[in-house]
């Protein structure tokens, strides 16, 4: 590893750089076009946070699934998209069309997405076990569903432009509206869904997703239509072989799959926990969604992201903004039953949690080109998929399961107004310390992280003097 590393680190006196920084130049991308990539996220946020907030609270309290048969149906459902994920991305890398590999994936996928997660909030008149079934299929539908449209959303930015700047621009747009799909979902589908309900929560609540799924609809419409991918006229189809290949001494790769994977494990473990911790250890279900509508905070720290990055550089700033989300998630802890302080912390958790997650999405990016810079193979869908799909899928099965096993463990029963204290106990160390635990390991992972990035600016002027031979043999 080391010797690619110094191998490459000698200047090249190449009469193509000049081309090289022409290409670059020219490769610059339109605010416009950062926005309506945004839209991508937008949409896939309004509807997923809805099930990676509250499908273990849906299933439980308004589905009517006992606790630990709705944290099994998380974990298997994951284990099954899972799967899909790499198929996901070789789909992606096996796509040929006028559209681009993965522009076309948002016309394709838009209704089925929107559809399948409708479905999955609606509960039929069945019997116990018939609902089990439909519930778990569902489940896996819509997150196949989303995997389909969330794959396309990372893989398409290395194609948007080879500008390292304006994809980190670009991914913290997409990643500031994508928060504000989260407000909107994590905010008001709750009272929404009683408001339309009427008394009923299960009518509620599918008609309350059905309008989410619809505007989820044409925002990812809006963004297939302006989105244009570049340099794909001569891209070969990249074999599943190939696609191996392009993770062999892709180190920098892998530690963006471990840090992801864990961080949206204790990220799901946190937000799995919230409505019970609000609704039985500090007694009101009104706090639910009026902490969640705080979260629209960590937009501040998405927004500020490109400018930490010039200071702290990409694994500074992601270690920095866990070490800030673990300071929240402590302080909330140490409020207690104060609610104002605990609002504090969880803003700081938000801001930090937020960052982190914006900033995990650039680097797999970074790690497409060192894949092609190492093993001449740019596997965009299959490295992406693993690298954020995957990890969204994986992380948050992993962490709904252990939050559903935490709770029953503690005796967690949803038909009890009041649970006893052992298992308020639980609820609490769910929400609050072993989140904790999980992030720094994260952490861990992105101070490893810092002798790759500091190798990247040889990959990038190395691959672009290899696109600019390309256009000049042609």
């Amino acid at each position: 590893m080391e010797a690619d590393i110094m191998s490459s680190n000698a200047t090249h006196a190449d009469p193509n750089v000049t081309a090289a920084q022409t290409l670059l130049a020219n490769d610059h991308l339109s605010f416009r076009r950062k926005v309506t990539y945004g839209f991508t996220d937008m949409s896939g946020n309004l509807l997923y946070c809805i099930i990676s907030s509250y499908m273990l609270y849906f299933f439980t309290n308004v589905f009517g699934l006992g606790v630990g048969v709705a944290g099994t149906l998380l974990l298997i459902g994951r284990i099954f998209d899972a799967i899909g994920v790499p198929i996901m991305g070789i789909l992606v890398d096996h796509t040929h069309s006028k559209y681009g590999k993965s522009r076309p994936w948002f016309l394709w996928m838009a209704l089925p997405f929107a559809i399948f997660v409708w479905l999955l909030f609606t509960t039929p008149a069945l019997s116990t076990n018939a609902k089990i079934v439909y519930a778990g299929v569902m489940y896996v539908l819509a997150d196949l569903s989303y995997i389909a449209v969330s794959t396309p959303i990372t893989s398409v930015l290395p194609n948007l432009t080879s500008v390292s700047d304006d994809r980190m621009s670009a991914n913290s747009i997409r990643l500031v509206l994508g928060n504000v799909g989260n407000f909107f979902a994590v905010t008001f589908i709750i009272p929404f869904a009683t408001f339309l309900g009427k008394g009923n929560e299960q009518r509620g609540w599918s008609m309350a997703v059905g309008v989410y799924a619809i505007v989820a609809f044409i925002l990812l419409i809006v963004a297939f239509l302006d989105m244009r991918e570049r340099n794909i006229e001569n891209s070969e189809i990249v074999t599943v072989k190939q696609s191996l290949k392009a993770t062999k001494g892709n180190w920098p790769w892998v530690l963006i799959v471990v840090a992801n994977l864990v961080y949206w494990t204790a990220y799901t473990i946190r937000n799995s926990a919230l409505p019970y911790y609000f609704q039985y250890n500090l007694h009101d279900k009104n706090l639910i969604s009026f902490f969640n509508g705080f979260s629209i905070i960590q937009v501040l720290g998405m927004a500020a992201v490109p400018l930490f990055v010039k200071v702290l550089h990409k694994w500074g700033t992601t270690v920095f903004m866990l070490a800030l989300t673990m300071l929240g998630q402590v302080w909330m802890g140490l409020a207690g039953a104060n609610v104002t302080s605990a609002l504090i912390g969880w803003c700081i958790a938000c801001i930090g949690a937020g960052s982190a997650c914006t900033m995990f999405f650039a680097m797999v990016g970074d790690t497409v080109d060192f894949g092609e810079w190492k093993n001449g193979i740019r596997a965009n869908g299959f490295l992406t998929a693993f690298g954020a799909s995957f990890c969204i899928q994986m992380g948050s099965g992993f962490g709904g399961f252990i939050a559903a096993k935490i709770l029953a463990g503690f005796g967690f029963d949803a038909t009890k107004v009041v649970q006893s204290q052992a298992t308020a106990g639980g609820i609490n160390l769910t929400f609050i310390w072993i989140p904790i635990i999980v992030y720094a390991i994260s952490l861990i992972c992105m101070v490893i992280y810092r002798k790759w990035e500091k190798h990247e600016p040889v990959v990038q002027e190395e691959l672009a003097e290899r696109n600019a031979e390309a256009k000049l043999s042609h």
